[in-house]
């Protein structure tokens, strides 16, 4: 085993956070990973890893020898990019996670085209709302949408995220159609998320004021196809990208309401882990997706 190969090996212990995910994540038994790690340490004469019962902790030679290893792997990784040359055939297997509303409405397409394009890929693909550790859980891409809150990861904007307050002309024939801030708080709200608190909705009216609506909801889902369909079907207002209800507007099934107002935009954005090298068909995967879907992307226009 080289020293690359051994490095590679260190860095899946450390970003896993322990031996035994980094074995399942290789594909190797966790005695293997022990021993190599052990051999490691020998020959850099030092101990890298301070491992107790209960946990393990980096030493200062470990960490040091994390961001050097880190380094030097992502310079031997674009070297060898570089000189096959960015023509060649992409190949290996990419494992991408995206929220399951946008990835089965928006990427299906994307992802079938950019994999007509490149044979010799294969994909691994995570569509759900739970958060997912990239480094914890082997991802090298994720899809999310909304404010980026960790630290540990890059990220890459894809395309602005905006929202449209909607609900069913049957409903609003019965409840009313509310016109100010005022109006709004009375009305039955299909909110996304399983929190315990009611959520807030933050509204800009006509004078450029800003206000908060805490929505009284009628029903709560981690899904927001779901809420999408309650509101067709007249149980309340819903607040939802417009990626997820742009047809249904379309077809008049949902009304949007109050558009003199302003509600707040979001972004999508492509995240990876930092201190990795990007890999060649992560970035052409993520250049693709800005390319189709671009910065007015085409659910607004519809």
């Amino acid at each position: 085993m080289g020293q690359f190969e051994d490095m590679a090996m260190f860095i899946k212990v450390v970003d896993s956070g322990s031996i035994t995910n980094a074995a399942d994540q290789l594909n190797i038994a966790k005695s293997a990973v022990s021993r190599r790690l052990k051999e490691l340490e020998t020959r850099l004469n030092t101990q890298l890893i301070s491992r107790t019962t209960r946990n393990s902790t980096l030493t200062e030679a470990g960490q040091k020898y994390y961001q050097e290893a880190c380094s030097i792997l992502s310079e031997v990784d674009l070297l060898n990019e570089q000189i096959s040359g960015l023509s060649s055939q992409l190949e290996g297997k990419m494992r991408l996670t995206a929220p399951l509303s946008f990835g089965l409405m928006h990427l299906d397409e994307i992802i079938h085209n950019f994999a007509q394009q490149h044979p010799q890929l294969s994909f691994e693909l995570d569509f759900s709302d739970r958060h997912i550790d990239l480094v914890e859980e082997g991802y090298e891409l994720a899809i999310r949408i909304g404010e980026l809150k960790d630290s540990s990861y890059q990220a890459k904007r894809l395309t602005v995220i905006r929202r449209v307050l909607c609900a069913s002309p049957e409903y609003l024939k019965q409840a009313g159609v509310p016109d100010s801030v005022e109006a709004l708080k009375q009305h039955a709200f299909l909110q996304y998320g399983l929190t315990n608190k009611q959520g807030e909705l933050e509204v800009i009216d006509p004078t450029g004021k800003k206000h908060r609506v805490e929505m009284t909801s009628r029903f709560k889902a981690n899904n927001g196809n779901f809420l999408l369909d309650m509101a067709i079907k007249g149980h309340g207002i819903a607040f939802t990208p417009t990626f997820i209800a742009y047809q249904s507007l379309a077809k008049g099934e949902l009304v949007p309401i109050m558009e003199d107002h302003q509600f707040p935009t979001l972004n999508a954005y492509a995240v990876y882990p930092k201190n990795r090298f990007l890999s060649q068909r992560c970035r052409l995967l993520i250049d693709y997706i800005i390319e189709q879907i671009g910065d007015e992307p085409y659910w607004d226009n519809v």
